[in-house]
């Protein structure tokens, strides 16, 4: 019997190994995984995500609408445009109302916007002042950083133009 035990023994202290190797494999797949996770998730109308860390590259425009906002409905065909085009551009607009649900996409529908909108404001994140004023059109740059912002109705030519001046200074919250 002795040997018997001894065989269980050895078996018991494998079976210890391959759980203790199993744990520490499924605890660094944990810690990938929200190495990898977006910082500052912010939620889409259309049920996806987005994170300022995933416009890395990417010149951004946010933009701040209401359906009730004249100037602002002159302005959706050109953000539409800046964002289906080449011209480097990513549009994400945010209704000043923050309308959800049916509401919203009647709303998007009556502007005709095809880019995206955010359910979540990212002022608080990347840093800028509320807004107050419509339309309000943030541009971020390659960097993540806050290149510009901008009041009243902009064109494609104005907001192209924004993407070569220099940054603003940061203002301070």
């Amino acid at each position: 019997m002795t040997s018997t035990t001894q065989a269980q023994r050895s078996a018991l202290r494998t079976l210890r190994a391959s759980l203790w190797g199993l744990l520490l494999s499924a605890v660094m797949v944990l810690a990938a995984c929200a190495e990898s996770a977006p910082k500052h998730p912010l939620r889409l109308f259309d049920g996806g995500m987005t994170s300022p860390s995933q416009w890395q590259g990417q010149w951004v425009l946010i933009n701040y609408w209401a359906d009730w906002c004249g100037p602002c409905r002159e302005e959706v065909p050109e953000l539409n445009h800046l964002n289906d085009s080449a011209d480097g551009f990513t549009v994400l607009g945010v209704n000043y109302d923050y309308l959800q649900g049916g509401e919203l996409q009647a709303s998007i529908d009556a502007l005709g916007i095809t880019f995206p909108t955010l359910l979540d404001d990212p002022q608080m994140i990347l840093g800028y002042d509320e807004a107050t004023v419509l339309p309000m059109t943030v541009v971020i740059a390659p960097d993540g950083a806050l290149h510009r912002v901008l009041v009243g109705p902009q064109t494609a030519d104005t907001l192209l133009a924004a993407k070569a001046e220099p940054a603003q200074p940061t203002p301070q919250m």
